[in-house]
């Protein structure tokens, strides 16, 4: 079991990083070969660190939205209470003064 999914990792790895392995086995000039292996390993750093850049600061967007959206939602509701019931916002000084003598 193990060593057959050894040479799986094996032969995996050979595709993509040996060049008499892969497809660019086929492209005459070994100079050539290198040369477009380092772009396409350029081209996935690039995009494996913009995907993982991308996740991180969704996250933290999505927390910022969120609490953007908190804060209109406690604004709508303490609006809509103050409408409806004035009195709730109101505190014991006041309450005293108008039932005082």
């Amino acid at each position: 079991m193990f060593n057959r999914i050894r040479r799986l990792v094996v032969f995996c790895w050979d595709f993509v990083f040996n060049h008499e392995v892969s497809p660019l086995r086929h492209i005459p000039d070994v100079a050539i070969r290198h040369y477009i292996l380092q772009a396409l390993g350029l081209m996935w750093a690039v995009a494996f660190g913009v995907a993982v850049g991308s996740y991180t600061f969704l996250a933290v967007s999505v927390i910022g939205h969120v609490v953007l959206f908190a804060a209109a939602a406690i604004t709508v509701t303490t609006w809509t209470a103050a409408t409806a019931k004035p009195d709730l916002f109101v505190r014991g000084s006041i309450q005293k003064k108008t039932e005082g003598p």
